[in-house]
């Protein structure tokens, strides 16, 4: 399941973020921040970079949920 498949059927309530800081992801998922990291160093957690902040977009978070991390 892609990042696309997931976000085509999820939809996008206003309270959700479109995306997530590091620490905030970790919290709402409930991963360490070493886990995090090595998921996004193992390419299977998606990124993306605004100025100085990683940023875990939804769709790639949705992602990493329903592939169970693999």
């Amino acid at each position: 399941m892609t990042a696309s498949n997931v976000a085509a059927r999820e939809p996008v309530r206003p309270n959700e973020p479109l995306a997530y800081r590091v620490n905030e992801f970790c919290r709402v998922v409930g991963l360490g921040r070493t886990k995090v990291y090595a998921l996004i160093a193992e390419g299977k957690l998606a990124t993306i970079k605004i100025g100085g902040r990683r940023l875990i977009p939804r769709e790639a978070a949705l992602a990493l949920i329903a592939d169970g991390g693999e």
